[in-house]
């Protein structure tokens, strides 16, 4: 299956300079958060392909106005031809927001899931905006990644952890694809293709 991932910024070859075709070919678009309504719903309309989301930490609005023809995956594992995917997007709290999260706020959504992951014996692939924590997040609050991701990668092991919220523009050391453990992770900021 190729997929394409894309978070926090629209990409310009999909969007600004977009050609018809140009979305042929994916059978799948995750979006891991921070992109605009907008960009979402034209991203469904034109590929042949679902668009699975979760949210980002400037995405508040989409609680009440979300992306139309795309799904949230958001505090549950959706599974799209056989792939397991399991969502938990927002970034870590380091202001007011509804989209933002403690540490202990973002394990208490984990455990929440545990009778989901029982009956799917499972995931994939683990959708989310903010990294793990220490894998090419930083200590600032505002881009530091969570704690709780580890021992839930641990356990599962899934194939990929698709994240965002880390811009590679941010340093010229912040790779695209990383690994943890057995999870290969990716930081699809702008976008990046992923075969399964």
């Amino acid at each position: 299956m190729r997929i394409l991932a894309v978070s926090d910024v629209p990409a310009k070859k999909f969007y600004d300079y977009y050609t018809p075709g140009a979305l042929d070919g994916y059978e799948l678009i995750l979006a891991c958060g921070d992109l605009r309504r907008t960009y979402l719903e034209f991203l469904v309309t034109m590929a042949h392909c679902p668009v699975i989301y979760v949210r980002g930490n400037h995405d508040d609005e989409f609680l009440t106005a979300p992306p139309e023809g795309c799904t949230c995956a958001e505090d549950q594992i959706i599974v799209h031809n056989g792939v397991r995917i399991l969502g938990l997007g927002g970034s870590y709290r380091y202001r007011p927001g509804e989209c933002m999260y403690t540490e202990r706020q973002m394990a208490r959504r984990i455990r929440r899931l545990t009778w989901q992951l029982h009956r799917h014996k499972g995931f994939d692939i683990l959708l989310t905006h903010a990294p793990i924590r220490g894998l090419n997040d930083f200590d600032t609050l505002s881009h530091r990644g969570f704690m709780c991701f580890g021992p839930l990668l641990d356990k599962y092991k899934p194939r990929y952890h698709v994240h965002g919220h880390i811009h590679r523009t941010y340093g010229h050391d912040i790779p695209q694809i990383d690994h943890y453990g057995d999870t290969t992770v990716v930081n699809a900021f702008e976008y990046c293709e992923i075969e399964f």
